[in-house]
């Protein structure tokens, strides 16, 4: 039996993993910043409580692990932590521990076209760590993920009030993915040892017909509204200009995304419509 080590175990897809890795036979470790993190999971054979910034607080913690799967990251920058001190050096603090103690394969989730767009603040930090990764030795494997279903819920949000406002035409394609899928992706990539791939969901839609999906989840008249692309460009620029990378750096990341197509290898049996309506529901209940 494969013991394995899940950092970022209390985050959206880290939760999602650890069931997934137990529901499969593996023997797992997470890594908890605190005691009461522990209530969050039902079924692990052991707690580690570190930082993932602090590397003291990490010695031992690969001991006796065959893998290592790592969702370290943020999306926001928060209690004076940059992106480089998460994304990068946490991650890389994570594997000096993985290669000290002979791990056999190491897993990092990054984002879809984040090796092309590294100028990109969140990108930055996330591609410096990768190369440490190939560089490293030890056996990889990076997963490119182009979007959790749960991102998407900014277009649920939209919706809510009745319109959905997009930059340019809303022709832009995405195939975004739950994360109890992804889950599945990550252990299948894991064992069959593939090195580097992107993950997408089931459905491959345009940015419209998301915002359809949103808007009908709602039971809304289909209103979209399409601004022109050159007010994305000037609010990236004036973010960048005249305000810090802890507020331009998730800002700047979005608007970059809608403007590309993210399209990722399919995998999966979940569909977006089907998570809205749920959510929908749920908001309504609240």
């Amino acid at each position: 039996m494969k013991k394995v080590l899940v950092a970022g175990a209390t985050g959206y897809l880290g939760q999602y993993l650890v069931k997934e890795l137990k529901k499969r036979g593996f023997w797992v470790r997470v890594l908890i910043r605190k005691e009461t993190q522990k209530s969050k999971f039902e079924n692990v054979d052991d707690y580690f409580i570190g930082q993932i910034t602090k590397p003291n607080s990490l010695d031992g913690i690969a001991k006796d692990m065959d893998w290592v799967f790592s969702t370290i990251g943020i999306t926001r920058q928060k209690d004076g932590m940059t992106y480089m001190d998460v994304d990068y050096q946490g991650n890389s603090n994570l594997l000096k521990e993985a290669l000290k103690n002979k791990v056999e394969a190491f897993q990092y989730i990054s984002a879809i076209n984040g090796d092309k767009l590294r100028e990109l603040k969140i990108f930055e930090a996330k591609e410096r760590f990768v190369d440490e990764l190939k560089g490293s030795g030890i056996k990889y494997c990076v997963l490119r993920p182009n979007g959790f279903f749960s991102d998407m819920k900014d277009f649920l949000n939209m919706a809510k009030a009745g319109r959905v406002y997009l930059f340019g035409d809303g022709n832009k394609k995405l195939n975004p993915i739950h994360g109890s899928d992804l889950a599945k992706v990550c252990v299948d990539k894991m064992i069959s040892g593939i090195e580097e791939e992107t993950v997408g969901g089931l459905d491959l839609l345009t940015q419209n017909e998301l915002a359809e999906l949103a808007l009908k989840a709602w039971q809304k008249p289909i209103k979209i509204s399409h601004l022109p692309d050159w007010t994305r460009r000037f609010t990236i620029w004036s973010l960048r200009t005249f305000t810090s990378s802890k507020t331009y750096g998730p800002i700047e990341f979005f608007l970059t995304a809608m403007a590309l197509d993210n399209i990722a290898n399919k995998y999966g049996t979940k569909k977006l419509e089907d998570f809205f309506k749920l959510e929908a529901k749920r908001m309504k209940e609240k």
